[in-house]
């Protein structure tokens, strides 16, 4: 199955376009898994085990492994989402971004190593980086578009014959690199007018949507933005209000992460008719 596939399936199964983020960060997980060697593989798992059933997608941020040396506990909590929710998606966040020989490399890690259906990456060295991604047919390639930062607008609203950067990156992907018919765009929620207007140029292309909960983005706003016609279309992602739902050390943190799940969940179905 490919990851679109995969990815329109669960938006029906579980009635969500809520996209889970994995972000673990060690100085804000419950006391038990501070001190523990496997206690990020543990969190993450038992965040997974509450919010698949919300879920559209599960986005593991692979710096907050990385810098902790635990790319080990994130392989096995891709294959434990993998065996055990093998219908939800699993993207790898890497917004990984370089040269043709070691995009190569890159792929290989996303797809082989950590069998991620999609990853995340940066369209800024052109077509030849993004095109190693491409190899493995069945699966998702999400490319930067307008990105939820306020930075972003450095570069991605230079102008080019008229028009934004962004706009022309959103043209290129859904024109000319989306052959394999994969590709999916990352637009912020933080600014819904350049989500509609990425909408209206990608047509029913799927977007990661980042920015709700902590970032502060505006949930009704970007439903109506970035919905397709039928109500779907978009991955909107919420990493640290899910994850850290309840205070540092409390016991309940997995059924306080479900909550606020189901309450982003239903705050999104409000306004997908």
């Amino acid at each position: 199955m490919t990851f679109i596939d995969k990815l329109s399936a669960a938006w029906a199964a579980n009635d969500s376009l809520l996209c889970v983020g994995l972000d673990p960060d060690m100085a804000r997980l419950p006391a038990q898994f501070q001190n523990n060697p496997q206690g990020i593989y543990q969190f993450c798992t038992e965040i997974i085990d509450a919010t698949a059933d919300l879920a559209c997608s599960f986005k593991p941020q692979i710096a907050y492994f990385a810098a902790l040396g635990a790319e080990d506990q994130l392989e096995k909590i891709c294959a434990y989402a993998k065996e055990n929710y093998p219908h939800i998606p699993m993207i790898l966040d890497a917004k990984r971004g370089d040269i043709g020989a070691t995009a190569k490399q890159y792929a290989r890690e996303a797809f082989d190593r950590y069998g991620a259906d999609a990853v995340t990456v940066n369209p800024y060295m052109g077509s030849d980086t993004v095109e190693p991604y491409m190899e493995w047919s069945d699966r998702g390639v999400i490319i930067l578009c307008r990105t939820s930062n306020a930075g972003g607008s450095d570069l991605q609203f230079l102008k080019v014959d008229g028009k934004p950067l962004y706009q022309h990156v959103a043209k290129l992907v859904a024109e000319k690199w989306n052959a394999n018919g994969q590709c999916a765009l990352v637009v912020g929620a933080t600014f819904p007018e350049e989500l509609a207007q990425v909408r209206g140029i990608v047509g029913d292309m799927p977007l990661l949507v980042p920015g709700i909960g902590a970032q502060g983005g505006d949930i009704e706003a970007t439903v109506r933005a970035g919905r397709t016609y039928n109500g779907t279309g978009m991955m909107i992602n919420s990493s640290r209000a899910i994850l850290y739902a309840t205070q540092q050390g409390g016991e309940d943190f997995a059924a306080a992460a479900r909550r606020v799940a189901q309450e982003t969940r239903d705050a999104i179905n409000a306004h997908r008719a």
